[in-house]
């Protein structure tokens, strides 16, 4: 079952959001940041938001810290997409993970991006037990993608 959590960005992470569009624009990724291109669900046409790619092992993936997001909600929907660095566009396929694979990528990505993403994961860090981890997993989704 999935959590309809979601929660609503502030003014200022809409203000640090740009600053990284503009500069994942230019071709400088900012710790990881792509800008994310999907289909909308409703309207059809492109809608983008910057994210940040993790990279494990050879995987890599999408996660949404903040729940139900539009971009989760029209990647379900479309089952690809376009990432961009610059001029740079990798298109991909994508697969949800259930929430019983999800600890391993939630524990990376709190690795990679805990001092910014923190807030959404009250009470967890890298060092979270895999229960832990799997307690929360519906709250997050996680999406591996493949070009």
């Amino acid at each position: 079952m999935t959590d309809q959590r979601y929660i609503r960005p502030g003014v200022v992470t809409k203000a640090f959001n740009g600053i990284v569009v503009l500069l994942t624009r230019a071709g400088l990724s900012v710790a990881g940041s792509r800008i994310l291109t999907v289909r909308g669900r409703s309207s059809g046409r492109p809608r983008s938001t910057p994210v940040n790619l993790l990279t494990a092992g050879d995987q890599r993936y999408l996660v949404s810290p903040r729940g139900q997001t539009q971009w989760v909600r029209n990647l379900r929907a479309a089952g690809e997409g376009e990432l961009r660095v610059g001029g740079r566009v990798e298109r991909f396929v994508s697969t949800e993970l259930s929430d019983e694979h999800k600890p391993a990528v939630l524990r990376s990505y709190l690795r990679r991006w805990k001092f910014e993403v923190g807030a959404f994961f009250p009470g967890l860090d890298a060092g979270a037990t895999d229960d832990q981890l799997l307690d929360v997993a519906a709250r997050y989704p996680v999406f591996e993608i493949t070009t």
